[in-house]
């Protein structure tokens, strides 16, 4: 059966981070599976969007123009521009369900009054809400309130891991109207896994934002030079900065990341915030790359076999499964080719949209 779907996320689009990434692959999901859908987002982005998706823009709000994720001075306006564009857009369109990504979206689609609401959680803001500047220690419990709060209000909840779900049923939300599913990632988009017998260098990619613990990285590219001392750490990130012990590859866009994760690397992903899915994990699994991952935020590797896991924050042994990965090319190799496998038996798209179909299935069920 083919629905009308609009989905709606509070944030400029596009942009090359993770949860603008995870909007686009859910609509393209979907509609290659026939569906009719609609994104509804900010009316600005950075750079041209090649989806060949259904895109409503937000009307411009003075001041609106930040790419980096976190509360701004206009993003009340930039939210209330996004309800009357939501609500123009189901009435329209003749929307049949609403799927609204991160809390923002929840909350655009709540004071839009559209109905039903399949929200799709991408963290805990008791989790991420301390990471931005201005909440300081307030950040946790009203983040808990938010979560305790907002989320129960959908028809149903897609959550990308079984963590987050048990965390949002204790906070109140039916285990009935939540379900897990992980989000999607293709190998198409890479060609086959290669290694060299060079040292390869380190690669953290993706945004700097603080909950992405990249400073932790400063610490583990000393402890690996101890051992390496050519080592090289590269970041490869969009936003144009210096960062101490690295090299600064700006890639403003999914191409330019495609051509740093062909290469031989060791990917480096130090996050340690649990309630969220790093993206980032998923595209360097599709690459058939090496990963070091701290365990937090580890969601969709298996120690040994598709990656090395280390406990959050432990500097000895994330430098020594570094540097372990940087000494053993047919590791690599092998850690490489089993998560391009976990890729295509687990986040293919077709999976995800199939899955996705089913909640919006008891949404549409509830609702009626």
């Amino acid at each position: 059966m083919s629905l009308r779907v609009a989905i709606v996320g509070a944030c400029p689009y596009p942009v090359p981070q993770g949860s603008q990434v995870f909007l686009r692959d859910t609509a393209l999901a979907l509609h290659d599976r026939g569906h009719d859908v609609h994104l509804v987002v900010y009316g600005y982005g950075d750079g041209v969007d090649e989806s060949g998706l259904r895109i409503h823009r937000s009307a411009h709000v003075a001041g609106g123009h930040h790419t980096k994720a976190g509360p701004t001075l206009a993003k009340p306006l930039l939210d209330l521009a996004l309800v009357a564009t939501l609500r123009r857009v189901v009435r329209s369109e003749r929307i049949e369900v609403v799927q609204a990504h991160n809390y923002e979206g929840l909350l655009v689609a709540l004071a839009a009054r559209v109905r039903p609401i399949v929200y799709q959680a991408h963290n805990a803001m008791a989790d991420e809400l301390p990471h931005y500047s201005g909440f300081g220690i307030a950040g946790k419990p009203v983040g808990k309130w938010l979560d305790a709060t907002f989320p129960r209000r959908a028809a149903q909840i897609v959550v990308p891991h079984p963590a987050l779900a048990h965390y949002l049923v204790a906070c109140g939300c039916g285990p009935g109207k939540v379900s897990v599913i992980a989000p999607p990632a293709s190998t198409e988009w890479f060609g086959a896994p290669a290694v060299a017998d060079a040292i390869p260098p380190v690669v953290y990619a993706g945004n700097l934002d603080a909950y992405q613990n990249v400073v932790f990285l400063k610490h583990i590219v000393e402890r690996v030079r101890v051992q390496v001392p050519d080592a090289r750490l590269i970041l490869a990130t969009r936003e144009r900065v210096a960062f101490d012990g690295a090299e600064v590859l700006h890639t403003p866009d999914f191409a330019a990341l495609r051509d740093v994760l062909q290469r031989d690397v060791v990917v480096a992903c130090p996050r340690v915030s649990w309630s969220g899915y790093p993206i980032k994990l998923l595209n360097a699994m599709a690459a058939g790359k090496a990963i070091v991952a701290c365990r937090g935020a580890a969601h969709p590797l298996e120690h040994e076999r598709t990656g090395l896991i280390v406990d959050d924050n432990d500097e000895d042994a994330f430098a020594s499964a570094v540097v372990r990965l940087m000494r053993d090319a047919p590791l690599r190799l092998r850690l490489g080719v089993a998560a391009r496998q976990a890729v295509d038996e687990h986040h293919s798209p077709t999976q995800f949209a199939e899955s996705l179909e089913r909640v919006f299935e008891r949404a549409l069920l509830h609702a009626g």
